[in-house]
């Protein structure tokens, strides 16, 4: 039952909730901006603030809770598969020939696609498992997940610099603690996610940018369709612009073999 509840990521998603509303309320019950706001009238800061949080939770459910791009097993099983996950890829003419995978047993494993043992799925342009919102980042939900960072980001530096409005001074630096504690933890925890969060923002936007998943990235050396690829070579990089553009606003599932064998044979 309880190994249960953690695999379902129940605990992650009320943890990510609570903390977030608790750093809220210390937020609004100090001498903050926001609480001063609130005493002389003006309720657009407060309420703005309140909105983009909310957002930022609702984010965070939508990229959870999404579908990242389940590959759904095929019909017909083969042969029963292997412990380890089949990595070979037998070449037919430029393009690499579609894997088998060995946990699922999918019969064809689309390019750029990785099997995820925590979700047991083969997932689409698999990018990587994320623990914090307990869930893949694939080829539906990348996009939302770039879109939750900036929002987190933006909410975490707007509550960072309301936390250090609330920090008085005191005579001495155990009263200075005991008026100041729970905003200083605040402010430490906001802290340490927003460097968190500016840094993953900055590395998924650059990946992005050059039409490059995290797992491609880390693992190129193992990975059957870039292994014989030159280290700087990319064979889905269409450009800045137009990887950005396909990115954000093509919202189907890319067939990666075609741009593959397009882009090889361009080189060629």
């Amino acid at each position: 039952m309880l190994q249960n509840i953690f695999r379902s990521g129940f605990l992650v998603r009320t943890a990510h909730t609570v903390l977030t509303w608790v750093i809220t309320l210390v937020l609004f019950l100090h001498n903050t901006d926001l609480r001063r706001c609130e005493e002389n009238g003006e309720l657009m800061q407060p309420i703005l603030f309140s909105l983009l949080v909310l957002l930022s939770v609702m984010l965070y459910f939508t990229v959870s809770l999404m579908d990242p791009g389940f590959v759904l097993t095929d019909a017909v099983k083969g042969p029963e598969g292997s412990k380890e996950e089949l990595e070979t890829m037998l070449p037919q003419s430029s393009t690499p020939r579609l894997r088998r995978c060995g946990f699922c047993l999918l019969q064809q494993q689309p390019m750029r696609a990785k099997h995820c043992q925590t979700c047991k799925h083969c997932v689409r342009r698999f990018d990587h498992h994320c623990p914090w919102i307990e869930n893949c980042v694939g080829e539906r939900n990348h996009r939302w997940f770039i879109v939750y960072l900036v929002v987190q980001l933006v909410a975490l530096l707007w509550a960072l610099q309301i936390a250090l409005s609330g920090i008085s001074s005191n005579g001495t630096w155990k009263l200075w603690f005991r008026a100041n504690g729970f905003l200083l933890a605040a402010l430490g925890v906001v802290g340490v996610f927003s460097v968190v969060v500016l840094v993953l923002l900055g590395c998924h936007l650059y990946l992005v940018s050059v039409n490059c998943t995290t797992w491609e990235f880390m693992s190129r050396h193992r990975i059957s369709y870039l292994k014989n690829c030159g280290d700087e070579e990319n064979p889905f990089d269409r450009g800045f612009v137009c990887n950005l553009w396909d990115f954000f606003c093509i919202c189907r599932t890319m067939a990666w073999e075609q741009i593959y064998h397009r882009n090889n044979h361009n080189h060629v």
